[in-house]
C-alpha cells in the first residue's frame, strides 16, 4: 500500500442526553487512507460512517464533542503528521478544501439555489488562493470542463435546478477539488442518482483518482459500489468499525457475520429472489442510545453464542488471511475469531 495519508485513531463522537450522560455516536473507530488509494466505508444508514467523515474535519454539529486522533501526514515526506482534531481554527480551516475536500450526499442542499453554478464554484477557487473574479471563473469553467459537463461554457452560468442530479453531482466534485486537495471525502455521493449516473460519476471518480494521485474515503451502503471503486473496505456497526479487508478478500470470504447478511442482500445473476423479493437483513440496526450489552450485532446475529451477549468482543486478526505484502493487516471485531474466555 501506498504511504499513509490520512490515519483515524481510536475516534469516538459523543452527544448528550439529558444533563449528565453522554451517547457515543462512533466508538473506538480506527482507520487509515494512502496517498492515491480509495477506502470505502459501508454499513446501514445509523451506522455512523457519516459522523466519521464529518469529524474528521472537525464538522460535527454541536454539542457533539470529539476524542480521538485524526492524523493528516505533512505534504513534504519528512514533514510530521498534524492532528486535525488538536488544530486551531484559523490553521484547520487552511487543511479544508485545500488538502481534504468532501462532497454530500444530497446537492440541491449542498448548493446555493440563489446563485449561479459558475459563481459557487468561482467562490471555492477563490477561497483557497488569490484570484480575480475573471481568473476563478476560467477556473471554475476548466473545472466544469474536466468534470464532463456538456456545453460547460453555457452551463457556468445555470442554476443549480437547472441541471440534472449527476451534473449537479459533478459541480459538488468541481467545488471539492477546486484547490487540487490531496485527499476527497465522498459521502453517499451517487445514492440520489440513478444506475447509469451513479455508474458515470464513480467512473469519473476513479479517472480523477488516478489521473491526479487523489486519495477517497467512498462513505456508501452500497457493497457494489465499494466492489467496483474501492480497494479497501472498512464495515461499520452501530458506531463501530467491525472489519476491514482488501475488498477482493472481503466478497471472497467475509469474516463477520454482518458483513455476510450486507453481502446475502445484494441480488446475483443467475439466482432469483424468491418470490421475487430480494433478500433483507432482519431486525432493526443498534440505536445509540439503547445499544445492547456485548455485541451490539448479537440480537440479529445468526451465529450467535452465549459470550456475544455478555461481553464486547476484541478487535483480532482473521485466521488464514491471505498475506498481501504492503497492505494493511485484515481485521475483525467477533468472538468467532477471538479466543472465548472461559
Amino acid at each position: 500500500m501506498s504511504s499513509t495519508l490520512l490515519e483515524i485513531e481510536d475516534l469516538e463522537v459523543m452527544f448528550p442526553q439529558g444533563r449528565e450522560k453522554w451517547i457515543a455516536a462512533v466508538r473506538g473507530v480506527s482507520l487509515a487512507v494512502g496517498r492515491g488509494e480509495c477506502v470505502g466505508l459501508v454499513g446501514e444508514s445509523g451506522s455512523g460512517k457519516s459522523l466519521t467523515a464529518l469529524a474528521v474535519l472537525r464538522l460535527v454539529p454541536p454539542p457533539g464533542r470529539v476524542r480521538g486522533r485524526v492524523l493528516l501526514a505533512g505534504r513534504a515526506p519528512d514533514a510530521a503528521a498534524e492532528d486535525l482534531l488538536a488544530l486551531p481554527e484559523a490553521a484547520l480551516r487552511r487543511v479544508r478544501g485545500a488538502r481534504i475536500g468532501i462532497v454530500f450526499q444530497e446537492p440541491m442542499t449542498a448548493l446555493n439555489p440563489f446563485y449561479t453554478i459558475g459563481f459557487q464554484i468561482a467562490e471555492a477557487v477563490a477561497a483557497q488562493r488569490p484570484a480575480s473574479r475573471r481568473a476563478a471563473r476560467r477556473e471554475a469553467l476548466r473545472l466544469l470542463d474536466r468534470m464532463a459537463i456538456p456545453d460547460a461554457r453555457r452551463r457556468l452560468d445555470d442554476y443549480p435546478h437547472q441541471l440534472s442530479g449527476g451534473q449537479r453531482q459533478r459541480v459538488l466534485l468541481a467545488m471539492a477539488l477546486a484547490a487540487g486537495p490531496e485527499l476527497l471525502l465522498a459521502d453517499e455521493a451517487t445514492t440520489a442518482l440513478d444506475v447509469t449516473l451513479q455508474a458515470e460519476v464513480l467512473a469519473l471518480l476513479d479517472e480523477l483518482r488516478r489521473d491526479l494521485g487523489l486519495a477517497v474515503l467512498l462513505i456508501t451502503h452500497d457493497l457494489a459500489v465499494v466492489a467496483e471503486t474501492c480497494e479497501r473496505v472498512v464495515v461499520m456497526y452501530a458506531g463501530q468499525a467491525v472489519e476491514e479487508a482488501a475488498v477482493e478478500d472481503l466478497f471472497r470470504s467475509p469474516a463477520h457475520p454482518y458483513t455476510r447478511a450486507l453481502l446475502a442482500t445484494l441480488p446475483r445473476l443467475g439466482q432469483p429472489a424468491a418470490r421475487g423479493r430480494l433478500p433483507v437483513l432482519p431486525g432493526q440496526p443498534a440505536e445509540p442510545a439503547a445499544r445492547p450489552p456485548g455485541c451490539a450485532f448479537h440480537p440479529r446475529c445468526p451465529e450467535a453464542m452465549p459470550i456475544c451477549a455478555a461481553a464486547e468482543p476484541p478487535e483480532t486478526g482473521v485466521a488464514g488471511a491471505p498475506d498481501r505484502p504492503g497492505s494493511r493487516r485484515r481485521r475483525v471485531r467477533c468472538w468467532l475469531h477471538a479466543e472465548v474466555p472461559h
